[in-house]
């Protein structure tokens, strides 16, 4: 069976997408639980912590946990042992100096931090001690681009199960005895076990050896000059969510935080049972024909029409089952963004024809590009919520998110066609046709008051969806190459 066969992506669209399947559930309990313990104030501290740990994260890792995969999925394919294995030290090396980057970060920004997020006390040291947890993550993020790069599919399905079962057990003890203080500390503790976990499985594959490491480091300047790039980007694109949620916190509230981050939550989530497939299986396996026009194209529209299938049935029964998900893995509380997150659903639609399409500027190691394609994104994506959030408050939050995906969409697939010669497929656009108009059906039948006419309508648009991508599914699964 071919790595590039639609059999080869609904293998592992499904194997990700079971583990983010999953995790939906894990979070069914742990977000209940959360939302009843903290509630919408204390969801809000915990969604601009986070925010703030992934900007300082962003800003000192180097890129290197995407830099990294293209040049050692390029050794693992032409099967050079040596120079993959003294690549990978070259990697772990520059990873030690980002973590110590990061950790100086943390000391160095704090007060500035919570001079941006906060109007109203000192929480200096919440944003303090958020240093050990942005130096894990450059180590993990490191270890993940060397498994993703030499194809560890399964390891990486089982950290994230591990990680997401442990969040479980660690999250949910420590809120309910300690409540909003213990929430640097549970993003500490996790940060450590998905590090731990994925130096298990890393070191087992390929032994830590620090012999030469720091005399590598000059190997590994054209991957951090790469990586720049994605420094910058990650920056715009983790300052631009950062901006948002202190934004909603001044001019709004804390609730409006908690509020906004639930419904981002739940569409990225969802969602994110195919996209998770992307990172792991995809983007590998599309940088190692990076220069044949012919194998990216089809590598892209195969993956684009087997992320469509799959996704848009699933995003029909979101978007009419919201009334019933928002209390059930919140609490009563969050109902009132109901119609904001129904409305943000249907920007799924833009994003799984984009993404795919968006990989191939990281696999051509365009990153001058990639940054500015980032941040024209996040900047019209900030101009939309503080437009919008004025216009319409919280709901404006969903039309914000559409426009901003619509906008990428356009633009990604204008600069595809224009630099890298790619063209859609003929399928790719009857199926999002198809598709993305059951779905702003599915957002027209929110509209309807009485409740049986609403179910009723809904499943019919569900079963029609389902129909229409098995049917298509299992034909293209017989298809060997």
């Amino acid at each position: 069976m071919s790595d590039n066969s639609y059999r080869h992506i609904l293998k592992y669209t499904g194997v990700f997408g079971g583990v983010q399947g999953l995790n939906v559930l894990i979070s069914l309990v742990r977000n209940k639980c959360v939302a009843l313990l903290l509630g919408p104030g204390g969801m809000g501290l915990l969604s601009l912590l986070n925010t703030a740990m992934q900007f300082m994260s962003q800003a000192t890792n180097l890129g290197i946990a995407t830099s990294a995969i293209r040049h050692v999925s390029e050794l693992f394919d032409a099967g050079e042992e040596g120079p993959l294995l003294h690549y990978i030290k070259v990697v772990r090396a520059w990873c030690l100096v980002a973590a110590f980057l990061g950790v100086a970060l943390c000391f160095v920004a704090a007060p500035l931090l919570d001079l941006m997020s906060f109007s109203w006390g000192d929480h200096t040291l919440h944003f303090f001690l958020l240093a050990p947890a942005v130096g894990m993550l450059a180590i993990t993020g490191g270890e993940t681009a060397i498994l993703k790069a030499t194809r560890r599919l399964r390891p990486l399905a089982i950290i994230q199960i591990w990680a997401m079962i442990a969040s479980l057990f660690i999250a949910i003890p420590l809120y309910y005895f300690f409540g909003n203080p213990a929430i640097v500390p549970v993003i500490t503790m996790m940060a450590f076990v998905t590090m731990f976990l994925t130096l298990i499985y890393s070191y087992r594959f390929y032994p830590l050896s620090l012999k030469g490491s720091w005399e590598a480091l000059d190997e590994g300047k054209p991957m951090v000059k790469l990586g720049i790039a994605f420094i910058l980007a990650g920056v715009v694109g983790s300052g631009s969510e950062m901006f948002i949620r202190s934004f909603l916190n001044v001019q709004g509230s804390l609730d409006d935080v908690g509020l906004y981050n639930a419904a981002y939550m739940m569409v990225v989530t969802y969602a994110g049972m195919v996209f998770s497939a992307l990172d792991s299986d995809y983007f590998p396996r599309l940088s190692a024909v990076n220069q044949d026009i012919l194998a990216s194209n089809d590598i892209i529209n195969r993956q684009l029409e087997m992320s469509l299938l799959m996704v848009a049935p699933m995003l029909v029964a979101f978007i009419i089952g919201l009334p019933i998900l928002i209390p059930l893995l919140f609490s009563n509380e969050f109902v009132s963004i109901v119609p904001m997150t129904q409305l943000a659903a249907t920007s799924m639609y833009m994003k799984v024809l984009t993404l795919p399409v968006a990989y191939l500027t990281l696999a051509r190691g365009r990153s001058r590009s990639y940054l500015l394609l980032e941040t024209a994104y996040f900047v019209f994506f900030v101009a939309a919520v503080w437009v919008c959030y004025e216009q319409w408050g919280l709901y404006g939050m969903g039309i914000a998110l559409v426009a901003a995906h619509v906008f990428d969409l356009i633009m990604i697939h204008l600069y595809a066609r224009f630099q890298f010669a790619y063209r859609v497929s003929r399928p790719v656009v009857r199926y999002s046709l198809v598709q993305t108009g059951l779905g702003f059906l599915a957002l027209g039948i929110t509209w309807i008051e009485k409740p049986l006419t609403y179910w009723v309508s809904g499943s019919l648009l569900f079963m029609l969806s389902a129909a229409f991508s098995l049917i298509l599914i299992r034909r293209k699964a017989r298809k060997i190459a």
